[in-house]
């Protein structure tokens, strides 16, 4: 419904001028009253969709996470951009390629490049939550941090994926996440404690021989050889694309205090 129109305001902004005859007459100044009594506006920024992925390692791919944000709307795919993908409009992207979840998750490098990004009215989305959080812990440190910023916080798939926003502060959502996340923690401990049973059972009937050295065979004695002509770790790990643990694993008997150096053949 329409209320009565307010009476306008009275312009306070005069200016006198002299006339031929040296009366004074006042007029009003339209012009002036416009450009210095009204406060200058400005555009208010639109709110943004926050997207962030994550895998552990760097033989892990995030394709199936850029699948999931594609179909929500997120990612476009593309041809000729890297793996066919790209942000739709009015999305920003965030990745943590090989970056480990043991690292909280507002101490990862991509979340330091959100912090700078976001604003009251965004929402922060991740397609799975384990992507973002390992515990309760951690989940409730990002909805803190969200809940500071006025951040929405979503997930696509998974238990919660019905909730609009995470960081909402009510008890009902609170509640909802502690049970989710302690039942999925509790479901993650029962499984590393079958998996270490199992390792121990296989090793005492003999069968166990754990994860197969990334070196062996000829690689292995071209390693332990450059090694001991004076190449370092470092340049053999680079040279055979395996990590250094894994040289180190190669040379175990011939590193200082392990034993003694085998002089180079001629």
């Amino acid at each position: 419904m329409i209320g009565p129109r307010k009476p306008s305001r009275k312009p306070d902004i005069e200016r006198r001028t002299v006339t031929s005859d040296g009366q004074f007459r006042t007029r009003i100044d339209d012009r002036i009253f416009r450009q210095e009594d009204r406060a200058p506006t400005f555009p208010e920024e639109s709110p943004v969709q926050i997207v962030y992925s994550r895998v552990s390692t760097a033989t892990q791919s995030l394709l199936r996470q850029r699948h999931i944000l594609t179909e929500a709307g997120l990612l476009v795919r593309t041809e000729g951009v890297a793996e066919g993908f790209q942000p739709a409009d009015g999305v920003l992207l965030f990745e943590d390629p090989a970056t480990t979840s043991k690292i909280p998750a507002l101490d990862r490098p991509a979340f330091g490049k959100i912090a700078a990004k976001a604003h009251p009215g965004d929402t922060l989305t991740v397609s799975e939550l384990f992507r973002l959080c390992r515990d309760l812990l951690d989940i409730h440190a990002v909805r803190n941090w969200c809940q500071a910023r006025g951040v929405a916080l979503r997930v696509l798939s998974g238990p919660l994926s019905n909730f609009h926003d995470l960081a909402a502060n009510d008890a009902t959502t609170a509640v909802i996440i502690n049970v989710i996340t302690a039942v999925g923690q509790f479901q993650r401990d029962i499984q590393n404690e079958l998996t270490v049973e199992g390792i121990a059972a296989a090793e005492t009937e003999g069968r166990y021989r754990g994860r197969p050295p990334a070196l062996d065979g000829d690689r292995r004695e071209d390693v332990r050889a450059a090694f001991g002509e004076g190449t370092s770790i470092a340049a053999l790990a680079r040279a055979h694309g395996v990590s250094r643990a894994a040289v180190r694993t190669a040379l175990a008997d011939l590193l200082p205090g392990q034993g003694v150096l085998p002089r180079p053949s001629a």
